[in-house]
């Protein structure tokens, strides 16, 4: 099996700011895995995309030195299983095992979905408006008409102002909220009844990354939901109690097959689940699409911010409806 590694930069149509970061281009790693060809058989490729964990400084170098160095256990034939063992959770694995998965649907002639014995259904994506000034995210949310659910991403700075703008210029979208970190407990509890009034519907990743016991007690008005905090399945056993809703992002918790993982999880202890997505283009979002099926809330919107997708990409329809890959694009 060769693999061979790209590292590609994908603008976006505008700057895009959460709290701490602004991003201008999704900068993407893309792995493709040939099988050689045997008698009477043309070579197959599996492809698979990443962008890492932003939050714990992986870049598209260092996510390609990580998949270089298990180029030889790759070359050797490296099957699903072996590879949770020799990389940790983020990019590198992520688009290794992504791209695992699709060479497996190319080599059998299955789809991922008959791999999963899964019907797959179309999912609606909220569209995701970055931090602004309370006119410009109302403005914002006004030209997002076509999009009935919406996640804004706030900071500590006025939040509320903000919401309500949102939700002036939009009160008939379902709207999520997204932190990233930057409050506290104390401003956790104080935004929290607000939020309620304006309907919010779920609040995710309110605190810092390892303050999650301050949440031990607190009965939060609205859903509260795991993204930062819950990297993947070790994680998950550490915080889920304290939130009602994990966010599956395959990059942060290593591929679709740790995903598929953290899904059984949630599900036997009755948790809400969303998939949401680090950006990139229709190739990140594909196996996305597959967590997606299992979720209430579905976050793959990325390719929508980008000045151009890749080739076959994802459909996106009127209200965020968005139809299953075609196996062209992956799986």
């Amino acid at each position: 099996m060769k693999m061979t590694i790209e590292k590609i930069s994908l603008p976006y149509k505008t700057t895009f700011t959460i709290t701490g970061y602004t991003f201008s281009a999704a900068d993407t790693v893309r792995v493709t895995l040939t099988e050689s060809s045997s008698v009477g058989r043309s070579e197959v490729r599996g492809i698979g995309e990443s962008l890492g964990i932003y939050y714990k400084n992986e870049t598209m170098d260092s996510i390609a030195a990580q998949l270089s160095g298990v180029a030889d256990e790759v070359a050797a034939g490296i099957n699903r299983e072996a590879l949770q063992d020799i990389l940790p959770n983020g990019g590198a694995r992520n688009a290794l095992d992504c791209a695992l998965w699709d060479l497996e649907a190319k080599r059998t002639g299955k789809s991922i979905w008959q791999l999963l014995n899964i019907t797959p259904r179309p999912i609606t994506t909220v569209y995701t408006l970055g931090i602004d000034t309370p006119k410009a995210m109302g403005e914002k949310a006004r030209q997002a008409a076509n999009f009935g659910n919406l996640k804004i991403k706030l900071s500590g700075d006025d939040p509320i102002a903000k919401l309500e703008a949102v939700r002036a210029a939009r009160p008939d979208a379902t709207l999520v909220v997204d932190i990233n970190q930057g409050w506290s407990i104390g401003e956790l509890k104080e935004y929290a009844p607000a939020a309620k009034k304006l309907g919010i519907a779920m609040i995710e990743q309110p605190l810092p990354r390892g303050d999650d016991a301050e949440l031990e007690g607190f009965q939060s008005p609205i859903p509260l939901g795991a993204d930062e905090s819950c990297l993947d399945s070790d994680e998950y056993k550490r915080v889920a109690h304290l939130y009602d809703v994990i966010n599956i992002k395959l990059d942060k918790c290593g591929g679709l097959t740790e995903g598929l993982k953290i899904i059984k999880m949630a599900q036997r202890d009755g948790k809400g689940l969303m998939v949401g997505n680090m950006g990139g283009s229709s190739l990140s979002m594909a196996p996305s699409f597959v967590i997606g099926q299992s979720c209430q809330f579905v976050d793959i919107d990325g390719p929508l911010l980008l000045v151009e997708d890749i080739d076959n990409g994802l459909d996106y329809g009127n209200g965020g409806i968005v139809s299953a890959p075609d196996s062209d694009l992956w799986g």
